[in-house]
């Protein structure tokens, strides 16, 4: 392998994030224009949650916990999203997703009509702030298998993120940090 194949091979695993090992020789390791250390993923830039929000907006879509299932179904095909944030007041009471009602009302037979979102929502909800980073929540999401995370500051809701928010961040990510490599190693 020759010494650019080296480079670019150690430039590519920089920026797919992959903890790098003693695989790459020390003299190497600041050949992409940053200083890494074996087992260092630092990499590009952190994306953080503030940054979606930043992005995609604050919006909160919320239902109260004694409106119908049926209403929150029609809320969420309406906004074109999978979850609610269950309030009461300015107080986070849970979520209600696609799967609360798969699971807690169409399975079980239950009426969308008469249900109230405070039989089916989750009530522990997993929660994230806007200093965390998006591989933090991707790593969350992952290990407890959810796809949405309400967003506190204070105790208080300040936004939504999806597993598809998080998909779509670091493949923007991943594609500029390729590009500057590709330009890297072609310039």
């Amino acid at each position: 392998m020759t010494r650019w194949h080296q480079i670019g091979a150690h430039c590519l695993a920089s920026a797919a994030r992959i903890k790098l090992t003693q695989a790459f020789p020390a003299s190497l390791a600041g050949s992409c224009g940053k200083s890494v250390a074996p087992g260092d993923i630092r990499g590009g830039r952190m994306k953080l949650v503030k940054h979606l929000l930043d992005g995609k907006g604050r919006d909160i879509i919320s239902i109260g916990p004694e409106e119908s299932v049926l209403d929150a179904i029609k809320l969420m095909a309406d906004k074109g999203i999978g979850s609610l944030v269950v309030m009461q007041d300015d107080e986070m009471l849970g979520i209600m997703s696609e799967r609360d009602y798969a699971r807690k009302v169409i399975i079980k037979g239950r009426s969308s009509e008469t249900t109230h979102v405070a039989e089916i929502m989750t009530a522990n909800v997993f929660t994230t702030s806007s200093s965390k980073t998006v591989n933090e929540c991707m790593s969350l999401m992952t290990e407890e298998k959810i796809r949405h995370l309400p967003v506190l500051e204070d105790n208080r809701v300040i936004g939504m993120i999806s597993i598809g928010d998080l998909v779509k961040a670091i493949i923007a990510d991943q594609q500029e940090e390729i590009e500057q490599l590709e330009h890297y190693i072609s310039g």
